[in-house]
């Protein structure tokens, strides 16, 4: 065993260790939730619906329609014109974020009697349809921790700008909603504290990694940057080849196959210029159909965060989104379902997402190109079901946006080897992968850190 191995077995030995207390930390499951309750109450916030031509702050573009804002930083609402010779649509355009700064999401650990225990914090975010969540130590873009937005400092971020190597637990860049931001992603961080006492600010607290998974269970508590990091832990110390249905290099070649015949070709273009996209008597960009999404604008007002009063776009997706993950035993080695995904804001044009990922109201019954599995998990046993739980997307871009998230059992061989688009991995190479960047979507790495949460067989 290599002294990189060895790391990464004492590392997932940890995280077992962590992940095996679900009741009891440094604070008990009880005092946590009086804990939140009483940051519910202090970071309350007023999030208002406006019109988009009146926040504050930002304003369309004269000759493209673009969605700024005056300090040129932050993000915008652009256009895409995108182009999938062969897939289910072959031609399209529509509104979207682009963001091309890199923002930090960052977990703390340390070890208190020999468990190591997570530093959380109780976030509000301007579209979380309750308010606050639990979020990563750090969650924050460039434009926050470098002062653009003139707000106070990022409590926590020295641990994570320039940590020692040897304190670094995961350290990837991992892509955001490929159907909502451009070639978006962040760097998805857990670091080990040093030695020295780690001050704890009012709205932070120390979990073991079996509380946080236990919090999973429950709808929109566990916000969707922490799930990403979450998924992103050395769970694994082993050969990752050991058991599995297909070697790594094999699925490796599999993921490149996929992005060499993918011939998806997305172009901004001015938002003004974006065909079936209509401005509504609210303030509000919808698409012609009422389907897909809409480009809303907020104006929110909150005690609780670096700045108290802004105004900004959002997408408001059209309906609840859903994602399962199906799962079975193979040659008793647990495996998940992964389908090669191609979406127009991803970097390597394909990543593997979830088994089934879709918008149920987007496809009725008799719809063309309706998804496969959706009819499969629609329909499913309630004795197959591992993981049921509705979660919040990102709350700071997205209103609203909620996703029913599902981990199915099956016993039986649900996709064919043969098929091109889907792959068996055993849990340790999903794993692997989670060390490396851009192979899993978030809705994928979401799944993933639900699955960890539920107890084997």
């Amino acid at each position: 065993m290599t002294a990189l191995d060895d790391g990464r077995a004492g590392a997932a030995d940890r995280v077992a260790r962590s992940a095996g207390l679900g009741a009891e930390g440094v604070v008990s499951l009880p005092e946590f939730r009086a804990w939140f309750a009483a940051a519910a109450t202090r970071a309350r916030a007023r999030v208002a619906r406006v019109p988009l031509g009146g926040l504050d702050g930002w304003a369309a573009d004269a000759a493209t329609g673009d969605i700024r804002h005056e300090s040129g930083r932050f993000f915008s609402v652009r256009g895409l014109d995108v182009r999938n010779p062969g897939g289910a649509t072959e031609h399209w355009s529509q509104p979207i974020i682009d963001q091309p700064e890199i923002g930090v999401l960052g977990i703390l650990v340390k070890e208190f009697d020999g468990v190591w225990h997570l530093l959380m914090q109780a976030k509000t975010e301007p579209g979380n349809v309750n308010g606050l969540q639990l979020s990563p130590t750090v969650q924050a873009t460039r434009s926050n921790y470098t002062g653009v937005h003139r707000g106070r400092a990022v409590p926590y971020i020295e641990y994570f700008l320039d940590p020692p190597p040897e304190r670094v637990v995961a350290d990837s860049l991992q892509s955001e909603q490929g159907s909502w931001f451009l070639r978006k992603h962040n760097r998805n961080m857990v670091v080990e504290a040093p030695d020295e006492p780690v001050p704890v600010l009012e709205d932070f607290c120390w979990l073991t990694l079996g509380q946080v998974h236990a919090l999973l269970a429950e709808d929109d508590v566990v916000n969707m940057d922490a799930r990403t990091v979450l998924s992103c832990l050395p769970f694994h110390g082993g050969d990752p080849d050991a058991g599995a249905r297909h070697s790594t290099t094999g699925v490796l070649s599999r993921i490149t196959a996929a992005r060499a015949r993918t011939d998806i070709a997305a172009a901004p273009v001015p938002l003004a210029s974006v065909q079936r996209w209509h401005r509504s008597g609210a303030g509000e960009l919808h698409h012609e159909s009422g389907r897909f999404f809409r480009v809303v604008g907020v104006d929110v007002a909150t005690q609780g965060r670096e700045v108290r009063r802004w105004s900004q776009p959002m997408i408001e997706p059209c309906g609840r989104g859903l994602t399962a993950l199906l799962v079975k035993d193979i040659g008793g080695t647990p495996h998940a379902l992964l389908h090669a995904r191609t979406e127009p804001g991803f970097r390597e044009g394909v990543e593997l997402g979830p088994t089934l990922q879709c918008t149920p109201a987007n496809y009725p019954d008799r719809a063309a190109h309706r998804p496969r599995f959706l009819d499969a998990v629609a329909g499913a046993a309630a004795g197959r079901v591992r993981f049921d739980t509705v979660q919040s997307e990102e709350g700071g871009r997205f209103y609203h946006a909620r996703t029913r998230n599902v981990v199915l059992e099956v016993d039986d061989a649900s996709a064919p080897d043969d098929d091109p688009d889907y792959v068996w991995l055993s849990l340790p190479q999903i794993d692997a992968l989670l060390r490396h960047s851009h192979y899993l979507n978030i809705q994928a790495r979401s799944l993933v850190a639900c699955l960890r949460s539920r107890p084997a067989g």
